[in-house]
């Protein structure tokens, strides 16, 4: 006996021309969407999300904030943060004794602000 499985595909292929044509004028470059990429694979990892997330509500943060606030080693906490500037996803400014990280872009503060919608 077969089950019922909702097909993936139309029966038949009808192309709603308006719909395309707008979609495609405004569809981002492939630099734009490996940027994106770039984000979403950074958030892929926990620890990261977090540190990103923190940011999203604070203007800047140290090294050592943001260790206690995870609950990571600064060592720990220094290695994401590198990989974050790596991917150009956070800036970081020295101050004297001090090093204080930042979001790159307000993108990404909006980005975490309609995810964590309700």
């Amino acid at each position: 006996m077969k089950k019922n499985r909702l097909k993936d595909t139309c029966d038949v292929c009808s192309i709603d021309k308006k719909k395309v044509t707008k979609l495609k004028k405004i569809m981002p470059s492939d630099s734009v969407i490996k940027g994106i990429i770039v984000i979403f694979s950074a958030l892929g990892n926990k620890t990261r999300a977090k540190i990103v997330f923190a940011l999203s509500l604070e203007e800047r943060l140290c090294v050592c904030d943001i260790s206690n606030i995870l609950g990571l080693t600064i060592s720990a906490a220094s290695h994401q943060l590198r990989k974050l500037r790596d991917l150009k996803i956070v800036t970081r400014k020295n101050e004297g004794n001090m090093v204080y990280y930042s979001l790159n872009n307000s993108y990404i503060r909006g980005l975490l602000a309609n995810a964590l919608r309700k």
